[in-house]
């Protein structure tokens, strides 16, 4: 009698949110998406705003910039919120990257990784001839005890 094929069993990570592809078609219902499991796992008030505004400017980048679509993936870590927006553009310079200043109020374009960051507690940027990928983060309030109310 054959012996049975060990397996292994990998665990469903259940802190993942979402992870989708998506273009700009599909920017609008990602971004909702974004904001209902934000406010899910705490993210209320103007922190949730800053947060979804944030995953909106680097969306749209990825769109505009990154060969017009992309792939997002949203999860959460103890005590964070973490999304991460990956494209297949040519890339982003350093001298783009490492320029931390703030566009002029009458630019046209060049505020999405300026407002990501600025929203964002932390942002990571990789980026290539074969895309970039840009992760951003945002604390979580501690759990609530029995009884508590979070605040709006």
């Amino acid at each position: 009698m054959p012996r049975p094929t060990r397996r292994t069993v990998v665990p469903i990570d259940t802190t993942l949110l979402i992870a989708e592809a998506f273009d700009q078609a599909q920017v609008t219902e990602l971004r909702h998406s974004v904001t209902s499991c934000a406010h899910a796992v705490g993210l209320r008030g103007q922190r949730l705003d800053d947060f979804v505004l944030a995953v909106n400017e680097l969306l749209t980048n990825a769109v505009r910039h990154g060969g017009g679509r992309g792939w997002l993936r949203l999860w959460r870590q103890p005590g964070r919120l973490v999304c991460e927006v990956a494209d297949h553009g040519r890339g982003i310079s350093s001298r783009r990257l490492d320029d931390r200043s703030r566009p002029a109020p009458d630019t046209a374009g060049g505020w999405g990784l300026w407002l990501a960051r600025e929203l964002s507690d932390a942002m990571d940027v990789e980026t290539g001839p074969a895309g970039t990928t840009v992760r951003i983060g945002m604390p979580l309030a501690p759990a609530l005890d029995a009884g508590e109310r979070a605040p709006d």
